[in-house]
C-alpha cells in the first residue's frame, strides 16, 4: 500500500476529509497520512482507540514517535494522557491499551538506526521558549542529526517571513488553524513538504502545531 508515498512531492491532507480504517485490532481505526507498505509500514497515521480497547504486543524494530491527542493511551510501561509525547527508539516493545479511549498521532519506522534515545515528554507541564520571532514560542522535543522535532504555538495575528526547508517540513495543527500562501490548515490537518520548499506562513486566530524539519531530504 502506498498512501503519499514521494516524499519529493507536497501532500495535505485537512481534517475535513479525514478517512478512518479499521485496523486489525477491533475498536481500533486509523486515518493514514503516509505509508509505505501494508501493514508492517513505514508510516504516518492517527490512531483512535475506542475505550477498552488494545493492539496486540509487538516489536518497534525501526522505532516509534507518538503524541497523545486526546484521553489517555496507556502499555505497560505507564500511561500517557493527552498531550504527552513519546519516543520508543528500534527494539523497543509493548503492548498498548486504552481505559477510556485515545487519539494519537503516530509515526513509524522513520528513525535514524542510530537514534536510541527513550523519551517522554508532557508537553501540557513543559515550557515553551520565545521563537525566532515576535508571536511564537517552541517547546523543542528531540534533535538527532538532522531531524528537529518541537511543537511551536502561534500567537493570533503572527506573521513568519518566506524561508526555505532544505530537509523539508512536517506539521501537525493542534489547536487554532495554520496558513500560508498554499491554504488553510484547522485543528486537525496535516501537511508535508518536500526538501527544499518554501513557504511564507503565518496565523490569523493563532494556533498550536506540531512540526518536524529536516528529515526528509534523505527519504526522498
Amino acid at each position: 500500500m502506498n498512501i503519499n508515498s514521494d516524499y519529493s512531492k507536497r501532500a495535505v491532507d485537512l481534517a475535513a476529509d479525514a478517512v478512518w480504517r479499521r485496523s486489525p485490532a477491533p475498536g481500533v481505526e486509523r486515518r493514514m497520512l503516509d505509508r509505505i507498505g501494508d501493514e508492517v509500514a513505514v508510516a504516518t497515521s492517527v490512531v483512535r482507540y475506542a475505550p477498552g480497547s488494545s493492539f496486540a504486543a509487538h516489536t518497534h524494530d525501526a522505532g516509534e514517535e507518538y503524541l497523545v491527542l486526546d484521553g489517555v493511551f496507556s502499555d505497560e510501561h505507564g500511561d500517557y494522557p493527552a498531550g504527552t509525547y513519546v519516543r520508543n527508539p528500534p527494539g523497543s516493545s509493548h503492548s498498548p491499551f486504552t481505559r477510556e479511549g485515545a487519539t494519537i498521532f503516530v509515526k513509524l519506522r522513520q528513525f535514524d538506526p542510530a537514534d536510541s534515545q527513550q523519551l517522554t515528554i508532557d508537553t501540557r507541564q513543559a515550557s515553551f521558549r520565545p521563537g525566532v520571532s515576535p508571536g511564537l514560542e517552541v517547546l523543542p522535543l528531540h534533535q538527532f542529526g538532522h531531524e528537529n522535532v518541537a511543537l511551536v504555538r502561534w500567537a493570533p495575528g503572527t506573521r513568519f517571513g518566506r524561508h526555505v526547508h532544505p530537509g523539508g517540513e512536517e506539521i501537525f495543527v493542534l489547536e487554532g488553524t495554520f496558513e500560508d500562501e498554499h491554504g488553510v490548515y484547522p485543528a486537525g490537518s496535516w501537511l508535508r513538504s518536500p526538501a527544499y520548499s518554501e513557504h511564507t506562513p503565518f496565523s490569523t486566530e493563532g494556533c498550536l502545531i506540531y512540526v518536524k524539519t529536516g528529515h526528509l531530504s534523505q527519504a526522498a
